[in-house]
């Protein structure tokens, strides 16, 4: 079994709040925006600042209270990395000054990242090849985002979350993951990388350059596929509801968040939803949200912590912790 030793995140000293959004767009209202999507802001990294500045700031946080020469992998999610290469994971380990005789990675994900990362993480710390893992999810998503694209400008913000994970007692929790590259088109910067052969969508008022989400064909990709996933979940860890202590779903908004719980029936006290100051930031969003549940005094030992992440990719991922 693997466990979370610690998290810490960092948040952007940008704030964009509803009032903003609603000078911009004054044929929305603040209170409009947050009854649609439960958010009431959103940090916004500075022009210069960086997914790396931004790990920098939340590992440091981590090591205040933990050895960082017990490092000895770095698991670094991010889709607006530092640069094509090298990878940021390696330029992290610098900056922070760990040792050299450590793995470092980068994998590009988004909302399911952080689901992901505990995977890696168990197979390397099953494998033996591990024993003390970095696991940074950080994104700025707010940089791909068109300026007059009020609909993800209303959702998204930045953050970066850092976690320890290491090897514990104790029982040993099954993922269950899944892919549907047929989605790729719903959620997509088309222009950036090496293809040059790309079609705009019609309704795709922006740059390619910028970020392009279908909302309704996102909201039915979860609506379909998430509830199976928690139900999977369980089975495979021989669980059920009444097991599970809390739910944290990757926090994409408010309203999909409460709609998936209904339909998946879980007890609204077990679910826990908290995006209202920090929007939609990613892959960042399980771990921040775990934090602020562990300052919140909302976690105790033993509890079991169904976690699902899903969203660009198509990708999906759940599994379940133990505190």
């Amino acid at each position: 079994m693997m466990k979370i030793s610690k998290i810490e995140y960092y948040l952007p000293q940008g704030v964009l709040t509803n009032e903003d959004l609603e000078k911009q767009f004054p044929e929305w209202s603040s209170e409009r925006i947050k009854e649609k999507v439960g958010i009431a802001q959103r940090h916004i990294s500075s022009e210069n600042e960086t997914v790396l500045d931004m790990a920098v700031h939340s590992s440091e946080k981590v090591f205040e209270n933990y050895d960082k020469d017990k490092v000895d992998f770095i698991l670094f999610c991010t889709q607006s990395p530092e640069y094509f290469l090298p990878t940021t994971a390696c330029i992290l380990q610098d900056r922070l000054g760990l040792r050299k005789n450590i793995g470092a990675i980068d994998f590009n994900l988004g909302c399911s990242g952080f689901v992901y990362g505990l995977a890696f993480a168990k197979g390397l710390i099953s494998a033996g090849i591990a024993k003390s893992i970095l696991l940074v999810t950080s994104e700025t998503y707010t940089k791909h985002i068109h300026p007059d694209d009020k609909g993800n400008r209303s959702i998204f913000g930045d953050a970066s979350a850092s976690a320890i994970i290491e090897k514990a007692e104790g029982s040993d929790y099954q993922f269950c993951l899944g892919t549907d590259g047929s989605g790729a088109e719903n959620l997509i910067v088309k222009k950036g990388a090496f293809k040059k052969d790309f079609e705009l969508n019609p309704e795709h008022d922006f740059s390619p350059e910028n970020i392009y989400m279908n909302g309704p064909e996102i909201f039915n990709f979860t609506i379909e596929n998430i509830p199976g996933l928690v139900k999977e979940t369980l089975e495979v860890n021989q669980m059920t509801m009444d097991d599970i202590d809390h739910f944290v779903f990757h926090q994409a908004n408010s309203f999909m968040l409460n709609y998936l719980r209904k339909k998946t029936k879980i007890p609204v006290e077990k679910f826990y939803i908290d995006m209202e100051n920090t929007g939609n930031t990613v892959s960042a969003t399980i771990p921040i949200a775990l934090k602020n549940m562990m300052n919140k005094g909302m976690l105790k030992e033993g509890d079991k912590v169904l976690m699902a992440g899903f969203g660009v990719g198509y990708s999906w991922g759940a599994t379940i912790i133990e505190i």
